[in-house]
């Protein structure tokens, strides 16, 4: 059932409410397209909307109910993702790289900055400041965070995002090989490239658990909270918002079978352990909400 309570909550020159479903995100979606709903306001678990859409959401079906009531048949329901469990705002996400930079090369500060710049792109979408933080984070839970290499070529992998496969890595690599000379011993500036060109692939050779790591902590958005993996799947597709809907849809159901194909999709084995359940179950409700 689709629930709406009173918006109250001011912001923008407005007061917004919440719209969400007690059965599924599936259900509100389908809903939320129905009544024009902006995809960019869905939050993980609900929908915001303005006060001049409450009487016109509530004539299609949506019910009014206490604040109190739509957060207790979330939580009911399944669905309710906790402020900790959200994508970082871009904020967010910037003063935790901040912090972890400092541990890097805390001296090249300039560097630091220009890729902070390049994750911040205007056009990215998913692949921004965000995505590395959430890299970095995931590296953590691997345990392989006090590897400065690995580290580093988290915050290369992305680097140069143009939306081109195996370009962006490539250039991102040779960036990384640029900004990086001098800077690291020669052995490891090769390392953090070859470590950036292995994402373009995510598929390392037997026993490089460098590589490993790395593209595990790359796809480790596809084994996240359903609420947290909607936000993902709805920032790739505003990334690509300039293809029409069947193009898009036809080009994300060949990766989501790619990746669905890959036994296990994750390499290590923390990272089997942590994801590759919920990542199959992720990617095969999005598959199926795009073939369907």
């Amino acid at each position: 059932m689709i629930l709406l309570d009173a918006p109250r909550w001011p912001a923008h020159g407005t007061l917004w409410g919440h719209l969400v479903s007690d059965a599924s995100l599936a259900e509100l979606h389908t809903f939320a397209r129905a009544a024009g709903l902006p995809a960019r306001s869905f939050d993980h678990d609900h929908y915001d909307y303005p006060l001049a859409r409450h009487d016109e959401l509530v004539a299609l079906g949506a019910a009014l109910v206490p604040s109190t009531e739509l957060l207790r048949r979330l939580r009911t329901a399944g669905l309710r993702v906790r402020p900790a469990q959200k994508t970082p705002s871009r904020a967010e996400a910037s003063d935790r790289l901040r912090r972890a930079w400092s541990g890097l090369l805390p001296a090249e500060r300039g560097l630091r900055d220009d890729l902070l710049a390049r994750w911040s792109e205007p056009h990215r979408r998913y692949h921004d400041l965000r995505h590395l933080a959430s890299c970095l984070m995931a590296l953590a839970a691997l345990d392989v965070d006090d590897d400065p290499v690995v580290q580093l070529a988290a915050w290369f992998h992305d680097a140069v995002y143009t939306g081109r496969a195996g370009e962006d890595e490539e250039a991102s690599a040779v960036l990384a090989e640029q900004r990086l000379d001098g800077l690291l011993p020669d052995a490891d500036v090769a390392e953090v490239a070859r470590l950036v060109r292995l994402t373009a692939t995510h598929d390392p050779a037997p026993g490089d658990a460098r590589g490993a790591a790395l593209v595990d902590a790359d796809l480790s958005i596809l084994g996240a909270l359903p609420g947290r993996y909607h936000v993902y799947a709805r920032d790739v597709r505003l990334e690509y918002d300039h293809l029409d809907a069947d193009t898009f849809a036809a080009g994300r159901a060949a990766v989501l079978r790619t990746l669905l194909a890959r036994r296990p999709l994750f390499r290590t084995p923390a990272g089997i352990q942590l994801w590759e359940r919920p990542a199959r179950t992720n990617m095969r409700e999005e598959l199926a909400e795009l073939t369907g």
